[in-house]
């Protein structure tokens, strides 16, 4: 008898800062699902977190750290996209000057309640996490292509690519240090997240997906941080964008050859496990496959 398998840790940051530029930290995810990569930029003026984690205790351990290396700066915060694992800790932040993209606010309002309930759904460790939780909406909101941030002596820019894996998605570039934090747009080792739950959530598209990997290709970033994963070079844009465009076309292969969404589903879900073995979270191709089935 096979022994079953562990249940996932708990959702809960457990990295210290990690210093991948002068003045830029990450607090990385540690690979732990529903943990993201959380970013601290100094300025001589501000410093700005990207993204918050999820919950109360998440989000008071982050804005630790953003007090600790900032020594009394001024605190921004922005968020890479709405999804809870990324900006329901924000309510830690409350008196900090808080900046979205007009479509990730909408979002928020539109979807954020339900992915709150739908996420204390997965497990009493992540409820636990959500205790508290209270939605935040963001002091400065602006209305996408591209937004500065003048941090003192730094530029922080807030760029907005419309529809892709959410709505809202924003990335954040430093463009002097060429670093680029993508959000869930990128992924390192791990299977791009595609929230398509039809009829409920189909804010995802896949071809613009690729197009916009392409776009922060052409930033040529020399680190980049991903939503979940190791941070890299550009190659972690390029892998992604590989397998997103590989996902499309084999399942336009495959339902131009009159396969069912099942049949395709099981023979890509089995081939991309083989061709990434070491890749996290798989449970995620057949998401894929069904977005690209459905819109092809």
């Amino acid at each position: 008898m096979s022994e079953p398998d562990a249940p996932p840790p708990p959702p809960v940051v457990g990295g210290v800062p990690r210093e991948i530029a002068d003045g830029v930290y990450v607090v990385p995810d540690g690979r732990v699902p529903l943990v993201p990569n959380v970013g601290i930029v100094l300025g001589e003026d501000k410093v700005l977190v990207v993204d918050t984690a999820m919950g109360r205790a998440n989000g008071a351990r982050i804005r630790g750290f953003a007090e600790e290396l900032g020594g009394g700066r001024e605190l921004m915060v922005t968020i890479t996209h709405f999804h809870p694992e990324h900006g329901f800790g924000a309510q830690e932040f409350g008196d900090s000057t808080i900046v979205y993209n007009r479509t990730q606010l909408d979002e928020l309002r539109e979807k954020g309640s339900g992915y709150l309930e739908m996420f204390r759904t997965f497990g009493d460790t992540v409820a636990a996490e959500l205790e508290g939780v209270e939605l935040v909406e963001p002091d400065d909101v602006y209305d996408g292509g591209l937004h500065e941030l003048d941090l003192g002596g730094r530029t922080a820019e807030l760029r907005t690519y419309g529809l892709a894996h959410t709505r809202g998605d924003q990335v954040v570039f430093l463009p002097d240090e060429r670093v680029l934090f993508t959000g869930d747009l990128v992924e390192e080792r791990c299977f791009a997240i595609f929230p398509y739950f039809p009829p409920d959530d189909v804010d995802v598209d896949g071809d613009k997906w690729i197009a916009v990997l392409e776009q922060l290709e052409a930033l040529e970033p020399l680190i980049v941080v991903p939503g979940h994963g190791d941070a890299g070079g550009a190659s972690v844009i390029s892998d992604a964008r590989a397998y997103l465009t590989l996902l499309r076309d084999e399942t336009q292969r495959l339902k131009s050859g009159g396969a069912t969404i099942d049949a395709v589903v099981e023979e890509i879900d089995a081939s991309m496990r083989a061709l990434h073995p070491d890749w996290a979270q798989p449970e995620w191709i057949g998401f894929g496959v069904r977005h690209f089935y459905d819109t092809h």
